[in-house]
């Protein structure tokens, strides 16, 4: 893992962007030069019951307070770029009914962060944004389309094709997380209880604390049970007695990985984008960990067992690289994009049309 490129504020490429990305629980805020390096970031906590005029508000004291920091003005900030959970409006800059913002509905945040920043606003679903991140200056930096996958509480999605982020006619598109992978009526529900069978409803950390406590609630053996007779069970927790070599744990991360092989299948055949990316905090340790590199090891082989020969060794499936960075990366590099169109200019080989500007 390379991770994130960062520069001083005195070598940064002008002119500046904001990155603003919005969580359920924080919401990162990141400024970024012309060449996609960080010069700063900061998190502020969403407290996601006030609303999110309360958030508006509390995101331009932050930028103002690290602007200072850095000792940069807001005439070098050229646009800002804002990532969101779904669903949203993007053409309209709204936030919808995104399932962990219940507080946040039918609010049109991007003309409010443009109001209160005083700078133009661009708008993508966050795992977009992330996606573009990864696209930009990350794993898929030398690829013209790549999909990304966000492995957190559900699972996110980002499509990039030929340089074009793929919103969808509702701002809807690229959720991969929400294709079917099991098609029995009795299949798993994802994490919001919503669509059954889905790819998060078996890839995603809050699948992987379900199925492993159906499996010990069953009598299996473990160190994860006499761990949850004291703690709280989490996807960290199995990636940590996997990495210790319970049977039950890499059990659970090997189904894990065949099940996100089978959904990157149906997304391959569909778009052929020749990269994978995986993204998200439930990566079992990423290439740093024995689990998380077995994990990426067997989506590889779910995958090129099923796929099509002539995608299937040609392929690559990678794990990100920018780790939480990439939403307020990508969302900078997204205003980048949408600001330098606006301006009549080129953006560049690595720069997708954005859409979403107020």
């Amino acid at each position: 893992m390379s991770g994130v490129p960062r520069v001083e504020a005195s070598q940064a490429e002008r002119p500046l962007f904001f990155g603003v990305d919005v969580g359920g629980t924080g919401i990162k805020i990141g400024l970024v030069d012309n060449q996609g390096r960080s010069v700063e970031r900061t998190r502020i906590d969403t407290w996601e019951e006030r609303g999110p005029a309360d958030a508006v508000t509390r995101v331009r004291r932050a930028m103002d307070e690290l602007l200072q920091k850095v000792a940069v003005g807001w005439p070098e900030v050229a646009a800002v770029g804002l990532g969101t959970p779904g669903t949203m409006d993007i053409p309209r800059g709204l936030i919808l009914a995104p399932p962990n913002l219940p507080h946040w509905r039918n609010f049109p945040i991007r003309d409010a962060l443009s109001d209160a920043c005083g700078k133009p606003v661009w708008f993508a679903n966050d795992a977009n944004a992330a996606a573009y991140g990864e696209y930009w200056v990350g794993s898929g930096r030398d690829h013209p389309s790549m999909i990304m996958l966000t492995l957190g509480t559900g699972v996110g999605g980002g499509i990039i094709i030929e340089g074009m982020s793929v919103d969808g006619r509702h701002s809807f598109g690229s959720e991969c997380g929400h294709i079917i992978v099991d098609s029995r009526d009795d299949a798993r529900l994802c994490a919001w209880g919503g669509g059954r069978g889905e790819l998060e409803a078996y890839a995603s950390a809050t699948a992987v604390v379900a199925r492993t406590k159906e499996l010990l609630e069953a009598g299996r053996e473990s160190s994860l049970g006499r761990r949850i007779a004291r703690e709280e069970l989490t996807a960290l927790m199995v990636a940590e007695e996997a990495n210790a070599g319970d049977p039950l744990a890499l059990e659970i991360i090997d189904e894990t990985a065949r099940w996100l092989g089978i959904g990157i299948v149906t997304l391959v055949h569909t778009i052929d984008p020749g990269l994978v990316v995986l993204g998200g905090a439930m990566d079992f340790g990423g290439e740093q960990a024995p689990a998380g590199r077995r994990f990426l090891e067997g989506v590889r082989q779910e995958f090129r067992r099923r796929a099509f020969d002539v995608v299937a060794h040609s392929t690559q499936i990678e794990f990100a690289q920018l780790g939480s960075d990439a939403g307020y990366i990508g969302a900078a590099g997204i205003a980048r994009a949408g600001w330098l169109k606006t301006a009549g200019r080129s953006p560049g080989d690595r720069l997708a049309d954005a859409p979403g500007m107020t």
